[in-house]
């Protein structure tokens, strides 16, 4: 299964997430960093198909 973390390098708990999934899968899983990709909220939402209930400055 791939996986993919939307995520922001600064963050302890992206960044413990995405070494969950380096030590936790075999195959290849992504970080994608949102500050870096101009990534907002909205565009989040929009690719899970719900609601994102992080902090608004997640998203900045």
């Amino acid at each position: 299964m791939v996986t993919v973390i939307f995520g922001r390098p600064s963050c302890p708990y992206c960044v413990r997430a995405k070494e969950l999934t380096d030590k936790l899968s075999s195959e290849r899983d992504d970080f994608i960093a949102i500050s870096m990709e101009g990534i907002i909220k909205a565009d989040l939402e929009k690719k899970r198909g719900q609601t994102c209930e992080h902090r608004s400055a997640d998203f900045y």
